[in-house]
Parts: structure tokens; C-alpha cells; sequence
């Protein structure tokens, strides 16, 4: 019984992990390609202008980015996020 308790458990934390939005301002470009809309150039743009700007205020701010307009930006909303915690404060 445990181990069915602890396989569910398990289940349900990849499922939430599955659907947690990626934050640009601490993910890799592998990241950032794993999201749909995104591929590795788009990716690479993000990481490579956060190095050279700071972290993005908000997912808004892709806009700065080549490759990205409105219509992107809308659809990525859901998938992106500019926050994390202690992780994102260290970067």
C-alpha cells in the first residue's frame, strides 16, 4: 500500500512540475526551447539578452527581444514568468 501511496505522490509531483511556468530570468536555453513557441534560437535570445540587459521585469519585456512581437508574447503568458524565489534573487 505504501508504495502505491508513493507512486501516486511521485505521479502528481511531475504533473505539477509538468505545468509550472518556466522563469526567464533563471532558465537555460534548453529550458526555454522545451516550452512550445520557443525553439534554441529564440531561447538562446532570451538567455543572451538577460546577460547583456539584467532579468526581465516582466514577461512583457520579451518584447525588447528579437524574435518576439505581441502576438508571441500573448501566446507564451501562461507558459513564462519573470518570478522564483531565493533562486532567482541570487542570479
Amino acid at each position: 500500500m505504501k508504495r502505491i501511496l508513493s507512486l501516486i505522490g511521485l505521479t502528481l509531483a511531475g504533473i505539477n512540475l509538468a505545468f509550472a511556468a518556466v522563469n526567464i530570468n533563471t532558465a537555460t536555453p534548453g529550458e526555454l526551447d522545451g516550452v512550445k513557441g520557443i525553439g534554441p534560437s529564440k531561447a538562446q535570445a532570451i538567455v543572451d539578452y538577460r546577460t547583456k540587459n539584467g532579468p526581465f521585469k516582466s514577461v512583457d519585456d520579451l518584447k525588447n527581444v528579437k524574435g518576439f512581437g505581441d502576438k508571441s508574447i500573448t501566446k507564451l503568458k501562461d507558459e513564462l514568468s519573470v518570478s522564483g524565489g531565493a533562486e532567482a534573487a541570487k542570479k
